[in-house]
């Protein structure tokens, strides 16, 4: 007699063949050509009334979604029935694990009004396939589709998404793990302590401190216990920000709860007060550690030696290492390459190289060792010398990894050594050590700073071409050189380029760009790309920087005030180059007042005030006549410390020069040169115009000897002060001398020159020299204006010139011009002694025209 048992098992064969059978007929079809009618015809013929079991089986073995969702399609339409949950299962499993996530949220959506959802299974892989190619904020936003349909996910999926978001810094991802938490809780998930663990790491990494207190607190209302884990996450990460009190809390707390402080508690204490140099409190702290301890903590004396090493006690360093020896622990190849380290940052070159060859008693050197050293001798400028590290290197079977190459790379860059990097960049054996990203990045920038643009561009080609991932910092590097260079169309392609290609810019690029496009002029550009990093970002200190800079130089000062108020609403926090900035824009907006208040709110919150600070805030109060005040802030800044540099001195020379003041602009002078600062030319042209506007012009006669005697160069301003005093005292000739020397020195006469000059030699009766003068600017593409006109008619008239003043008093009128009355008198003059009679009547007519406007002018 048959069992009932095998009966069963027999059918439970029987029906797996028949599926396996018909999952395989039809994967057959599908892969036999592209989906279309004479496809669905073949799939008719092998399975016209497709079972579950089969349609699932093949969903299964599918890598094509396209297909699969055709197929899925397909079966829906011949059965007229609405997909299993399995089905539906099975589907979103092969667009998780082909990466296809545009569209689940549509599946999602059927199976809601099919009224029923997603497995755990499946949320589980959903977020899992995200996690996998690092797309979290696509995992993210799957959770929440998956909770707009109502669905609950697995705990898995969040704590899995949870786990991935905490290992990357990201300054939105810490609020993302908080909304995933909360949700957690909404859905009666019962959460841990190592959750609430890894979310407190992640806020108080971040710096958020009063959202992690908070989660503590909530952590011990809902009376879950802390852990030593716990504790030792606290104490390290709200030290590391700088909270070394709250970290000195959190472990006596481990005591004061019945646990006992661990290596880890100990060793973290150490280092949050070493690196706030608070030596006194970590040495106590690890005497305190050494009594209950039989045998030493290697990770403890490693923190106390980079301890003493960070603040230069390298004796007491020195002694750690020997007690430690006598204490039967040797010391490691960390603790040496601790000191090493320290001993680099300090400069102490010869002394680190001394202990290299001691270590080798206690410990053989690693590859950190060695990329310590040539790291520290390139700095060092020991180039030769790390050369010679990395054949030791190889000499002891530690072969320069990618590291030491990029540190080569990198720091012979710097080091302006760009011939020597390159060698060691094509020099490299692809095979063993591969250019990456960085070694790339290095050497593009490199040679993009020193101006072989056109080289950087190959490289970058080069690193495309080696499939190695361009990102946001190598197209920064390119765009900021490229327009360096005066490039700045090539600029704009690299941008454009980036874009096509798909990659993100990074807020740094976008500043970098927007700052290299107000240098070049293109304001309008500017403002629409300070526009897109609204749209992208939250513009931050420095992306107000720029743009109010660059508006600044654009003469568009006045607008600095609504951006002031605009970084404030955002709660930007204003950094020293905010301020200065933003102090800049005040003042060149006339704004002096809002920016004294500026300066003062800047020293409140702790920000020192710098050479640039003051000098913005003295040159606006010097430019409003407000001198006794900027004297003050003078003073103010230099018993502070602050050395101000000769733009700051200029200011006040201008300021007091402008009010007449000029034995303080001399003093001025006086004191910048005792403080070995040598005026430069602008310096010298505040007082100069001072003296001139003072007629004072044979003391500007004397400061232009000085000008001389410094060996300063005079520019076209300098000239144009002088001849412009001289004429204004009639000493025309001595001015014509003046222009004949600036025209020497192939400096190009301004327009201001050019008409001081013509109208003085024309007042002199040098009318010959005036004319010539005359002709060559308008030559040159000069406009005179009105009084130029005149002083000429005037000139030729009283030189007995009169039809060649009587042609330029018609081309005076042609052009719009106004006649003096003077200047008809004299013209009139001289063509009645000319006999020119026709032309007197017209010159009558004009200047009894004029009487009549004035007087009608007067009456009116």
């Amino acid at each position: 007699m048959v069992s009932h048992n095998n009966v069963g098992d027999d059918q439970h064969k029987r029906t797996y063949e028949v599926v396996r059978r018909g999952v395989e007929n039809v994967c057959r079809v599908l892969e036999s050509g592209p989906w279309g009618p004479s496809l669905e015809t073949a799939l008719s013929s092998c399975d016209d009334k497709p079972h579950t079991d089969v349609v699932i089986g093949v969903l299964r073995r599918m890598k094509n979604v396209d297909l699969a969702i055709n197929y899925f399609r397909w079966v829906e339409k011949v059965t007229n029935q609405v997909h299993s949950p399995e089905t539906y299962n099975s589907l979103l499993m092969l667009m998780a694990r082909c990466r296809i996530f545009d569209r689940i949220e549509h599946v999602l959506e059927e199976m809601s009004l099919a009224g029923f959802g997603p497995s755990f299974e499946t949320s589980i892989e959903l977020v899992s396939s995200c996690v996998k190619v690092q797309r979290l904020r696509e995992a993210f936003d799957l959770i929440q589709i998956m909770r707009k349909f109502k669905f609950r996910p697995a705990f898995s999926a969040y704590t899995t998404l949870i786990g991935a978001l905490a290992m990357i810094h990201k300054p939105e991802y810490p609020n993302l793990m908080l909304s995933l938490f909360h949700q957690l809780q909404e859905l009666g998930y019962e959460v841990n302590v190592h959750l609430f663990t890894t979310l407190i790491r992640v806020l108080a990494r971040d710096g958020q401190v009063d959202a992690a207190l908070s989660l503590l607190d909530e952590m011990k209302s809902n009376s879950f216990e802390a852990d030593i884990v716990l504790y030792n996450v606290c104490v390290d990460c709200f030290g590391k920000v700088g909270k070394v009190d709250m970290a000195w809390k959190f472990f006596h707390e481990i005591k004061a709860h019945g646990l006992m402080p661990d290596d880890v508690s100990y060793t973290s204490m150490i280092g949050v007060l070493c690196k706030a140099n608070r030596m006194p409190e970590a040495i106590e702290l690890f005497e305190q550690m050494e009594l209950s301890r039989s045998v030493p903590c290697a990770y403890a004396y490693n923190t106390m030696i980079m301890g003493y090493g960070s603040v230069g006690r390298f004796d007491e360093a020195y002694k750690l290492l020997e007690r430690q020896r006598l204490k039967g622990s040797i010391p490691s190849v960390i603790a040496y390459n601790c000191l090493l380290t320290c001993l680099g940052k300090k400069g102490k070159v010869d002394e680190a190289l001394n202990i290299f060859k001691e270590m080798k008693k206690d410990a053989m050197p690693n590859l950190s060792t060695y990329n310590i050293l040539v790291d520290m001798l390139c700095r060092a400028g020991k180039l030769d010398a790390a050369l010679e590290v990395q054949s030791d290197m190889k000499a002891a079977g530690l072969p320069p990894n990618i590291l030491t190459v990029n540190i080569m790379i990198d720091r012979l860059c710097k080091a302006n050594k760009l011939g020597a990097a390159c060698s060691i960049f094509h020099s490299m054996d692809r095979k063993v050590c591969a250019p990456n990203k960085f070694t790339f990045c290095s050497l593009i920038e490199g040679l993009g700073r020193h101006g072989r643009v056109d080289d950087a561009y190959r490289l970058y080609e080069e690193m495309l071409d080696s499939n190695e991932t361009t990102d946001a910092i190598v197209h920064t590097s390119l765009i900021r050189n490229f327009f360096k260079s005066g490039r700045k169309e090539d600029g704009h392609k690299i941008y454009k380029e980036m874009v096509r290609k798909g990659i993100s810019p990074d807020l740094t690029l976008l500043n970098t760009y927007m700052d290299c496009v107000f240098k070049a002029g293109e304001t309008e550009k500017g403002r629409a790309l300070f526009e897109e990093i609204k749209a992208r970002f939250s513009p931050d200190a420095r992306s107000y920087s720029i743009l109010i800079h660059g508006l600044i130089k654009a003469g568009f000062a006045r607008e600095t005030y609504e951006l002031f108020y605009a970084m404030k609403e955002q709660g930007c926090v204003l950094d020293t180059l905010a301020y200065n900035t933003v102090i800049d824009g005040f003042c060149k907006s006339g704004k002096v007042n809002k920016a004294y208040q500026l300066l003062e709110e800047m020293k409140a919150k702790g920000h020192q005030p710098t050479v640039v600070t003051y000098g913005s805030v003295i040159d606006g109060l010097a430019k409003i006549d407000r001198l006794d005040e900027a004297y003050m802030l003078f003073e103010e800044a230099k018993s502070i410390g602050v050395e101000l540099n000769v733009v700051v001195y200029s200011s006040l020379v201008d300021g007091f020069g402008k009010l007449g003041r000029i034995d303080e602009a001399y003093l001025i002078i006086e004191e910048m040169m005792q403080n070995k600062l040598t005026p430069n030319i602008q310096t010298w042209n505040c007082l100069l115009d001072a003296l001139v506007k003072a007629e004072e012009i044979n003391e500007a006669l004397v400061c232009w000897n000085s000008i001389k005697d410094l060996k300063c160069t005079p520019n076209i301003i300098t000239y144009s002060i002088l001849i412009n005093g001289l004429c204004k005292v009639r000493k025309f000739n001595k001015a014509f001398v003046f222009w004949q020397e600036m025209q020497k020195q192939g400096l190009k006469p301004n327009v201001y020159t050019y008409l001081t000059m013509i109208s003085g030699l024309a007042k002199a009766g040098n009318i010959l020299e005036a004319d010539k003068l005359f002709e060559r600017f308008k030559a040159n593409g000069g406009i005179p204006d009105s009084a130029c006109y005149n002083t000429m008619v005037e000139g030729l008239s009283l030189a007995n010139k009169a039809i060649e003043a009587y042609r330029l008093f018609e081309e005076t009128r042609l052009k719009g011009y106004n006649i003096y009355s003077k200047t008809c008198v004299i013209l009139l003059d001289a063509l009645h002694k000319a006999e020119c009679l026709e032309q007197a009547a017209i010159v009558g007519a004009v200047l009894q025209e004029t009487a009549k406007s004035q007087h009608a002018s007067r009456s009116w």
